[in-house]
């Protein structure tokens, strides 16, 4: 018998989610026990910022440029390199993937995607190496089969959920809740049905299908907390919005928003104060400038119970791993696809925008307690591209010419420091003729981000934040006269290392 691997994902969570990394409300003992027992990353980067491009990374180990998911509703091709088919035709694992995927569009109505056919056709994969998939997204309507589960046994819960899509196809924006925040609805269904619990239940069963002596790969993919913010109703309780305090990145003032964003590229205050609306990841008729402190509150409130809810979910399923005698042996990696403004900067979901809040990540691997690999705090920066050569470590495989990243370190020794010095981002979207192009390297306890030429700007503008004086990242040093050297260094190193893009552009085929 070889190490398992249960490999958990959420979707859009802070890396401060978790109490292991300082937050200070969500309740989250079980992953934070996992961060006690194994290895906790502080720097840890997604190398794009929202989901498909950054779940591409995961799944075949390669960079943005590389494996060509360059935004959202870009297809993966189905013959790109995947760990799950690696480790299932190498090491004879059995793979499973339960929750979100995401690799093809949402928006289906041909439904081109097998993702978005399987559920129709009362199938389960095989797919992308994954020999079973039960697949779910953030509401209640769809196609996938925690849709189709809720329809066909509890049809009654389907109006529960917060219509993500309006009648022009377009993101709501409409309100809800105490505050009338964006995206919150009251979710007057079950806990036990409600997705959180639904991947989880689903991952039991299917581990529960597997002989005692398989080794085995099983992504469960939580689509929380992830607008919009609608968990059960009987759950909010949980966390008194009134009670949440605003987050240290949230200006006091509208005035002091408007100074920190005209600091940094137009963009950043032309999407707040919405005079040019250049983020296609959140609703088109939402102004950041309008949205008040309590509704900061709120919906920080109901993110902070959906990260209960996952943390209790993980609970369920690793007490099933060890009922099956299977916990010595198995290796657990946490962590998530990007983050979410949640407030700083005075703004909500995420887009263009390469800070802390949407690129850093919240990493765990806890190794099996019979790899006897010593608990341990990494402060070198690592990066999703490094998590699909972790999972070859794990099974003993060597990591194929087509990775390109490396495993994770297990140490915060200056030799493995010395081999992890920079992690790089990239972003590339167009949006009702607009264009930009972002490349950044986080380096040495700062973040630079380079602005290429697009319809948006000229190539000559850009981001330099000082992590350790400017934790906010509110202070843009591009210009400053006394970090041009610093600033020349960051962007030689970051070109440097960015891998050649793939000559053939993938196309953009729907909005998600």
């Amino acid at each position: 018998m070889g190490r398992k691997i249960l490999f958990i994902t959420t979707d859009q969570m802070r890396y401060d989610a978790l109490g292991c990394n300082g937050g200070t409300v969500a309740r989250t003992p079980v992953i934070d026990r996992l961060a006690a027992n194994g290895i906790r990353y502080t720097r840890a980067h997604n190398q794009n910022v929202v989901c498909m491009p950054a779940r591409a990374t995961m799944l075949t180990g390669q960079y943005v440029r590389t494996h060509g998911v360059w935004m959202n509703g870009v297809p993966l091709p189905v013959d790109a390199p995947s760990v799950a088919r690696y480790l299932h035709e190498k090491a004879g694992y059995r793979t499973a993937l339960i929750g979100k995927a995401h690799f093809e569009p949402f928006l289906d109505f041909q439904r081109q995607f097998y993702e978005n056919r399987m559920a129709m056709l009362g199938e389960t994969g095989p797919h992308r190496g994954f020999e079973h998939m039960e697949l779910a997204t953030h509401t209640g309507r769809g196609l996938l089969h925690y849709s189709m589960w809720l329809m066909q046994n509890h049809p009654e819960t389907l109006d529960g959920f917060y219509p993500v899509l309006n009648t022009q196809l377009q993101l709501n924006v409409e309100g809800g809740g105490d505050t009338g925040a964006c995206q919150v609805k009251r979710n007057p269904i079950a806990r036990d049905l409600y997705h959180t619990d639904w991947v989880a239940a689903r991952t039991i069963a299917w581990l529960d299908s597997l002989p005692d002596t398989a080794d085995w790969f099983a992504w469960m993919s939580f689509p929380d907390p992830h607008h919009p913010w609608d968990p059960p109703q009987s759950e909010i309780g949980r966390h008194d919005w009134r009670a949440v305090d605003l987050p240290a990145g949230y200006p006091r003032s509208h005035e002091q928003a408007v100074a920190i964003h005209q600091q940094k590229p137009r963009h950043w205050l032309q999407w707040y104060d919405g005079s040019q609306v250049t983020n296609y990841e959140a609703p088109p008729d939402f102004v950041p400038a309008h949205m008040t402190a309590d509704q900061v509150r709120e919906i920080n409130a109901l993110t902070h119970v959906e990260n209960e809810l996952i943390d209790e979910a993980c609970g369920r399923v690793l007490a099933r791993i060890a009922q099956r005698g299977w916990a010595n042996d198995t290796d657990v990696l946490f962590s998530t696809d990007h983050g979410e403004f949640q407030g700083d900067f005075g703004l909500l979901f995420k887009g263009p925008y390469h800070v802390d809040a949407l690129m850093r990540l919240p990493l765990i691997w806890r190794p099996a307690p019979s790899a006897h690999v010593s608990p341990a705090v990494v402060v070198a920066p690592v990066g999703q591209v490094d998590f699909a050569p972790t999972f070859c470590a794990i099974a003993s495989l060597a990591v194929p010419d087509w990775m390109q990243g490396q495993a994770l370190p297990v140490s915060r020794s200056q030799a493995e420091a010395q081999r992890r010095q920079r992690v790089l981002t990239e972003w590339d979207s167009e949006f009702k003729g607009i264009s930009i192009h972002m490349r950044t390297i986080y380096r040495d306890g700062f973040t630079c981000t380079v602005y290429e030429k697009s319809s948006l700007y000229a190539g000559s503008e850009g981001e330099l934040y000082d992590h350790v004086n400017d934790p906010q990242q509110w202070h843009n040093l591009w210009n400053d006269p006394a970090r041009q050297s610093r600033k020349s260094d960051l962007i030689a190193d970051l070109y440097d290392h960015l891998p050649p893009a793939r000559t053939d552009r993938l196309l953009w085929v729907a909005p998600v």
